[in-house]
């Protein structure tokens, strides 16, 4: 509701922003076109009231949803680039195998879509960089870790964090379309963990934030 969004956005600090999960009425469907009423019933519920604080609206799709190009650009094609005058970024979550294909990167790229960049144990994971933006989830972590992931876990995510904010592509990291490369320049980078007890994962955030503010930059 609307009421809700204004009042995050006045509670909120400044520079901070937040990231929305789509509802998954949108992209649980046989038919991806048919999405048009549910999207903008759930952008018109009042997300446009959070204004420069909104980030980043992850759309996440079933497991069992495959790559069909001509259903997938349907979709695409629904995303508007504004809601009420606010500028939208859309993070695109797949979850099946079929998608890691040349043509989904480039329809992604197409759309100025962000493919979100999954580290999961049984989840495609995806590079490409196809947005001005970059949207991770960190899945493989541990409540077992004081930091969520390892030291060592750690430490690779920073250089590639710095890595993508400087506008680059990680080389150790799986893409769908490694002969495409994207445009080098600075972009913004979204990182979340996530584990099943949601016990050690913000802790893994602030010692992510705190190597890729304090250590080495990337050459």
């Amino acid at each position: 509701k609307e009421p809700t969004f204004v009042k995050w956005a006045s509670e909120a600090p400044d520079g901070f922003v937040y990231s929305l999960k789509g509802n998954r009425f949108v992209t649980n469907r046989r038919v991806l076109g048919e999405a048009g009423e549910s999207m903008m019933r759930f952008l018109g519920s009042g997300v446009a009231a959070l204004g420069e604080k909104l980030g980043p609206i992850l759309w996440q799709f079933a497991p069992t949803k495959k790559f069909d190009p001509d259903d997938f650009e349907a979709f695409l094609k629904l995303l508007p680039e504004k809601q009420d005058g606010v500028a939208l970024r859309h993070a695109l979550e797949v979850r099946n195998d079929s998608f890691v294909v040349p043509e989904f990167a480039a329809l992604a790229r197409k759309y100025k879509a962000a493919i979100v960049y999954a580290d999961h144990a049984k989840y495609p994971d995806i590079a490409d960089i196809t947005a001005d933006f970059v949207y991770a989830r960190l899945q493989t972590g541990s409540d077992d870790n004081p930091d969520c992931y390892t030291p060592k876990g750690l430490d690779e995510w920073a250089a590639r964090v710095k890595t993508w904010a400087q506008g680059k592509q990680p080389a150790d990291l799986r893409r769908a379309d490694p002969a495409t490369d994207a445009p080098v320049k600075p972009r913004d980078v979204f990182v979340y963990f996530i584990t099943e007890g949601k016990v050690r994962a913000p802790f893994g955030a602030m010692a992510l934030m705190k190597r890729v503010d304090q250590g080495q930059p990337v050459p």
